[in-house]
């Protein structure tokens, strides 16, 4: 039982992002839509089965680990769980453990996360302009954010911003945001807007910014050098030569990145999606809490999901349509 996750396409599952809840106390138009339902509590998994289902997959080789949401730290007594996890740390089983945060608790979690042996974060952040920026998260401050990326600095995290590249929203703010980054020691990732969820009208194939146009942008200004380290996710990083920073572009539609997947996620149900593309998952959630008191069960579960892992996803906008949409909220699987 402990031979490594091999999919089959002969990728090594190393990377695994869980989601600890579907709440999130902001509404970004791509993400969520403005007046969601939210699962009732019960279906949730608790703290102490998320820890046995990272636990079982960090057995089977997972080396890095990722909490999201939702907005991880919203969850109630979330820091008991990232304390749990440090063991593995500790033990030398995990490389690293890490969270996606849209920065608004970061100003009380930020020591807490680095005490748990956190040492580098991704903060969702599309613009610097306040205006702007309560426009896309719907309920979002921008001063409570930016307080916290200076605690998470504080408290010695390395953060990385990711960006969502928005068409006719944050254009304008290309360099501002790379100078900005660049001030603050912080890389910069962007990301390509995906055909995810139902967002009451909102125009998918009008917010897609293809990456190839930011690049291009970017080599106007810069010299561009091609980076062949990764991170254990989907970026492809280039470095700035006038600035020395790395730039990271997650390309699902432009250039998607399938051929090197090494990860798969699971929701705060434990519905293990292995392809954020496609619709397949399968429920890790029963075998958990049907064998409360061994794991063989959630491991023959997970090895059968990761044997069932497609070859890739079918995002397409060349037809000016959201093909290979899927109709869950990327809150769902988690951001």
């Amino acid at each position: 039982m402990t031979a490594p996750l091999i999919d089959p396409f002969q990728r090594a599952i190393t990377y695994l992002r869980v989601s600890v809840t579907d709440r999130c106390d902001f509404r970004c138009v791509y993400c969520m839509s403005e007046n969601m339902t939210f699962l009732p509590k019960k279906e949730l998994l608790t703290l102490e089965e998320l820890d046995r289902l990272c636990s079982a997959f960090i057995r089977l080789g997972v080396r890095k680990l990722r909490i999201t949401g939702g907005e991880p730290l919203v969850r109630r007594d979330i820091m008991t769980f990232f304390n749990r996890m440090g063991r593995h740390l500790d033990a030398g089983a995990l490389d690293e453990l890490t969270v996606t945060t849209n920065g608004s608790q970061l100003e009380r979690f930020a020591s807490d996360l680095a005490a748990a042996g956190v040492r580098r974060i991704n903060v969702s952040l599309d613009t610097l302009d306040e205006a702007k920026f309560a426009r896309v998260t719907r309920w979002g401050r921008l001063p409570q954010v930016l307080r916290g990326i200076d605690a998470a600095q504080a408290a010695g995290l390395r953060v990385k911003i990711n960006t969502v590249a928005l068409k006719g929203f944050n254009e304008d703010e290309l360099f501002t945001l790379v100078e900005w980054c660049e001030s603050r020691g912080m890389d910069l990732t962007f990301i390509e807007v995906m055909p995810m969820g139902d967002l009451g009208g909102e125009d998918r194939v009008g917010q897609y910014w293809s990456l190839k146009d930011v690049r291009a942008r970017l080599a106007d200004a810069y010299t561009l050098t091609d980076l062949s380290e990764r991170t254990g996710g989907p970026a492809r990083y280039v470095r700035l030569g006038e600035t020395g920073q790395k730039i990271g572009f997650i390309t699902p539609l432009s250039h998607n990145f399938c051929e090197s997947c090494n990860r798969v996620r699971v929701t705060c149900t434990g519905e293990i999606y292995m392809c954020l593309g496609q619709e397949d998952m399968a429920d890790l959630r029963a075998p958990l809490r049907a064998h409360p008191h061994v794991d063989g069960p959630l491991e023959d579960a997970i090895r059968a999901a990761i044997d069932a892992k497609p070859k890739g996803h079918d995002f397409d906008y060349s037809r000016q349509r959201a093909d290979g949409q899927v109709t869950r909220h990327m809150s769902h699987t988690g951001g």
